[in-house]
């Protein structure tokens, strides 16, 4: 069976953000899991910074199921691990179950993704203190202030952790983790049949 994957969503997560890294998983032999506050249909949204704009606009895009709500997550059943952008994270990084998980994916050294807002969760959860990260700019404060040290690039590997600033980096920092979760699934692989 392959191996499962987490996305982390909420209403109002990014489209891009979220429906990339769901099909590349796929694609690479991995079940991506939706898990959100809930198991129900969530609304998620698209983001640009039009031209003339100082700020995101929002448009609506498409729905999306959450196969698992974050309280009946074990996490030592997935993985890895990939926090979504968009506007869920500023809301759902308080979920104390979203902490627990988040937290034992970082202590595990599981591979982890994160693009755009998504960086508020593990920000929140005290789990970027001394590490690299890309961000959106304007969530630059939320990595900084919990101890994480901002590079405005298209993708950032630290260790375990693989990091992009918005949907526009998709084809830079997805398949670096893609990569780690292969490796990861590799050694798990070869640990079942010793």
């Amino acid at each position: 069976m392959p191996h499962q994957v987490l996305i982390i969503i909420g209403d109002a997560a990014e489209t891009l953000d979220t429906m990339y890294p769901y099909y590349r998983l796929q694609e690479a032999g991995f079940t991506p899991v939706v898990a959100a506050p809930e198991k129900r249909l969530y609304q998620m949204v698209m983001h640009e910074v039009k031209p003339g704009w100082t700020i995101t606009k929002e448009w609506e895009g498409y729905t999306i199921n959450a196969d698992i709500a974050f309280k009946d997550i074990n996490p030592e059943d997935y993985l890895g691990i990939m926090f979504s952008g968009g506007r869920a994270p500023e809301y759902i990084r308080y979920d104390t179950d979203l902490v627990r998980v988040t937290k034992h994916f970082f202590e595990h050294n599981k591979p982890i993704a994160s693009v755009c807002h998504g960086v508020e969760i593990p920000a929140y959860a005290d789990c970027v203190k001394g590490r690299k990260m890309a961000t959106v700019p304007k969530c630059k404060f939320d990595l900084e202030v919990c101890g994480g040290t901002f590079i405005d690039k298209p993708c950032v590997v630290d260790g375990n952790l693989v990091s992009g600033r918005t949907f526009h980096d998709n084809g830079h920092y997805l398949g670096p983790w893609i990569k780690l979760l292969e490796e990861a699934r590799a050694a798990a692989t070869q640990t079942q049949t010793v």
